[in-house]
């Protein structure tokens, strides 16, 4: 299953709702980054989701694919944040 980072900066007015939808299909590491495994088709939806939800001529979600997670190394400066409680 591939590995997905999702990036966003979108208008303030809409940052729960694009956060909210995307909690549902990945794991929320910091301000506007998501990451984590996911099906082409679960992504589909997920993508189908916010297009509902942003404004494409002002809004930025930016979906980066890891095909191969062997040759993928993730490294983390200071604390890993644990925010899968966090909703604002």
């Amino acid at each position: 299953m591939p590995f997905y980072i999702i990036t966003y900066d979108v208008d303030e007015t809409r940052v729960n709702k694009v956060r909210k939808i995307l909690k549902k299909y990945f794991s929320w590491i910091q301000n506007s980054v998501f990451e984590g495994e996911q099906t082409e088709g679960k992504l589909e939806q997920c993508i189908s989701e916010l297009k509902k939800k942003i404004r494409e001529d002002t809004d930025s979600i930016y979906v980066y694919r890891i095909e191969n997670t062997t040759w993928f190394k993730k490294t983390v400066i200071g604390i890993e944040k644990d925010m899968s409680g966090n909703i604002i």
